[in-house]
């Protein structure tokens, strides 16, 4: 089982610089706690380092590019930094704004496109991915089992509750159907589940 190296630090504290000032979406929680949660939640499944190191970078090229910061420099950096199948990894769970021809996707293009390159994608995006909705969906489902009023956990969200259950559902949907049925999918379903009835 993968526990702490050195990389693994250093991954942290790469995103740490590039997640600066950023929060999770209507709280005041560092945003390194989510990245944080998905290595955490890989670790527990044992998967090996670059994934985990994957997993604590998955939202640097899709959150970050802004103050100076260009999507083919942090490719570079990362590359450098990690390893040309770390950043394979990342790429492949990164939404993307624009398609080939750099034409802007709409919300529903991008999905769909995310979607797709995840069928194709290798073993370690689909691992980053089913744990990055484990804790997406696990964090939901805590908000709005703590609050008074869920429409206020539901309403950081543009999809609101039924577009995001629907898009976990997706997601898990697409994993699935490429083959992936490794343990965390049960893990995620069954948070969807409990989200549809909270």
């Amino acid at each position: 089982m993968t526990g702490y190296s050195d990389r693994i630090n250093h991954a942290f504290a790469f995103a740490a610089k590039h997640h600066d000032r950023q929060v999770r979406k209507g709280t005041r929680l560092p945003y390194l706690t989510h990245p944080a949660n998905v290595a955490i939640i890989l670790t527990r499944y044992g998967r090996d380092e670059e994934t985990v190191i994957a997993g604590i970078l998955h939202d640097v090229i899709e959150d970050c590019v802004r103050e100076g910061w260009t999507r083919e420099m942090l490719e570079e950096r990362i590359a450098a930094k990690f390893g040309a199948p770390v950043l394979e990894t990342v790429l492949a769970v990164t939404k993307r704004r624009v398609d080939d021809d750099g034409i802007e996707f709409s919300r529903e293009d991008a999905r769909a496109d995310y979607l797709a390159r995840l069928g194709l994608a290798g073993d370690a995006a689909r691992w980053v991915c089913a744990a990055d909705k484990v804790h997406n969906a696990g964090a939901t489902l805590a908000d709005v089992r703590r609050t008074i009023d869920p429409d206020t956990v539901w309403g950081r969200f543009s999809g609101g509750r039924d577009g995001t259950l629907q898009w976990y559902r997706d997601v898990s949907a697409r994993l699935r159907g490429a083959g992936f049925d490794a343990p965390i999918m049960g893990e995620l379903d069954a948070l969807v589940a409990a989200l549809a009835g909270a």
